[in-house]
């Protein structure tokens, strides 16, 4: 009995030298890996406090948000991400999308004003003679470590961060690792004049070698000025948080003022107040950039539905919604195509013009042949043959 017991001794010491040992490497991997970014200093915390949403070391949303799903539900919702396929969680063939040429992007005439949806919540705005990247999320992996994250439906992009001319402006909406992709900044922060980002994310970048001065940082309600742009950083209802951090870094959504037009882009939001308020203040908006995409109704707090998607482009007195958070990544549960299924008919049931276009299609923004196919019902997007890319002049 007493040999027995002193076996067991072993075996708990052992465990528990293993389990100490791959704490250890966790902490380690998390703390020395660059993608992992860095949170602000203690100083820069402490100035936080003064914005009002900003307690107990952590930002807070506007309106109460939980995101607790107790231990069951939660075990049970990790294993259905990672075990349970189910219908169409995934198209059985790479999206169709559209190649974009290099030169057309670099000689763009200033006079021309289109956007390009570049899967997810990635988007490219050219407007009066500038351009504009929104969460340039264009790498392969939505996750800090390859082949254990989520990877990108299409192996390619409508055109390459290489092939990408100067960019006058990267906005980012916060600091998930599907909004704020390290190795997309390592290439972007050279041929970037200025990084737009909510408290806090500043950060990340500086650690990644982004130019301190390049960086404006604001709070909810705070604007800057540039070049003839107006960047408004607005609320949004979600959190924030990479590696064992969590809300240290602001969440936002941002208004973007041209001379000739003014957008929306909503980052990751739950429904909430704050849309309405946006549109009070600051509507109405020529084009909402809205997030539809990876929501449950265990995290509905934090991820809107697509009616609600639709809602909040009415709140903000959006005239046209172009559906974003979608057609890149498995994130959720839903079938791949139900956001789009979703939001294009409650839209329709309001009378809200909705842009669908195929990943790297360009949307003028003078309302003119906006692209609204449904082209993810065709057959080659869900039945596994080879989607054909169509190279855009």
């Amino acid at each position: 009995m007493k040999r027995f017991l002193k076996i067991l001794k072993m075996i708990g010491l052992t465990l528990g030298g293993i389990i100490l040992l791959l704490i250890i490497i966790t902490v380690a991997f998390v703390n020395l890996s660059p993608q992992f970014g860095k949170s602000p200093s203690e100083e820069q915390q402490k100035a936080f406090a003064a914005t009002g949403h900003f307690k107990d070391g952590k930002f807070e949303n506007l309106i109460p948000t939980t995101l607790d799903l107790g231990f069951s539900k939660g075990v049970s919702v990790t294993f259905d991400m990672l075990f349970r396929k189910g219908p169409d969680r995934e198209p059985g063939a790479p999206l169709p999308l559209k190649k974009i040429e290099p030169a057309v992007v670099a000689n763009r005439a200033p006079d021309i004003a289109r956007l390009t949806w570049f899967g997810h919540s990635a988007c490219l705005l050219e407007i009066d003679g500038k351009k504009i990247l929104f969460d340039p999320m264009l790498g392969q992996y939505a996750g800090p470590i390859p082949g254990l994250s989520p990877k990108r439906y299409n192996e390619e992009l409508p055109i390459e961060i290489d092939a990408l001319p100067f960019i006058d402006a990267i906005v980012i909406s916060h600091d998930h690792y599907d909004h704020l992709d390290h190795g997309s900044i390592l290439k972007l922060k050279e041929k970037t004049g200025r990084f737009y980002v909510p408290l806090g994310v500043a950060a990340h970048l500086i650690s990644w070698g982004v130019k301190p001065e390049n960086i404006t940082e604001l709070d909810w309600w705070q604007e800057a000025q540039h070049d003839g742009f107006t960047f408004i950083c607005a609320p949004a209802r979600h959190f924030s948080g990479r590696g064992f951090s969590r809300n240290v870094t602001l969440w936002s959504s941002w208004i973007v003022k041209t001379a000739s037009q003014q957008l929306y882009f909503s980052g990751d939001s739950g429904y909430g107040p704050h849309f309405k308020e946006i549109g009070e203040k600051y509507g109405p908006m020529d084009f909402v950039m809205m997030e539809c995409g990876q929501y449950n109704e265990l995290w509905k707090s934090i991820h809107m539905m697509p009616e609600e998607t639709v809602q909040a482009t009415l709140d903000v007195k959006g005239k046209m919604l172009l559906p974003i958070h979608w057609g890149a990544f498995t994130l959720a549960l839903h079938s791949w195509h139900d956001p789009a299924i979703r939001v294009t008919a409650a839209a329709q049931a309001v009378n809200l013009p909705v842009a669908t276009p195929i990943i790297g299609e360009q949307i003028m923004l003078d309302y003119k042949n906006v692209p609204q196919s449904k082209w993810w019902m065709r057959e080659s997007t869900v039945h596994g043959r080879q989607s054909t890319a169509v190279r855009v002049k």
